[in-house]
């Protein structure tokens, strides 16, 4: 594996998966998304975090947890694969994690999540088929 590291931000290229993935965030917010070469070719150490966290943004969010004092705590799992799409993360986990009809509802209503429409559509798709 690969990486590049930043201020609050990792990105990884996985030789094996041919995979490309980052992650950024800190105590309170932790963000972890499936990106593309182009994305991780542009990030290197001297990025800023606003600069990476808006190229990162550009891919595929796969988990985020979230403590902000906003409200309570919580996780949303967009993908159940991450494990395995980023198995070098450093997750975090915040308070309760989301059900999956919240987060498919979710997918389906914010653009910001649109990356991950086609993933949750096939597996709710197995899901009621199995």
């Amino acid at each position: 594996m690969q990486f590049k590291k930043g201020n609050c931000w990792t990105a990884c290229f996985d030789e094996d998966t041919d995979r490309y993935t980052a992650e950024y965030g800190d105590c309170r917010n932790y963000d972890l998304y499936e990106i593309t070469k182009e994305i991780y070719d542009s990030l290197n150490e001297e990025t800023s975090y606003d600069d990476a966290v808006r190229a990162i943004y550009k891919g595929r969010h796969l988990y985020m947890a979230v403590d902000d004092r906003c409200g309570p705590p919580y996780t949303i799992v967009f993908d159940h694969d991450y494990k395995t799409i980023a198995p070098w993360a450093d997750v975090i986990e915040s308070g309760k994690v989301w059900p999956d009809e919240l987060t498919d509802a979710a997918v389906e209503i914010f653009e910001s999540e649109k990356n991950n429409r086609e993933q949750r559509r096939k597996k709710r798709e197995q899901k009621n088929n199995g």
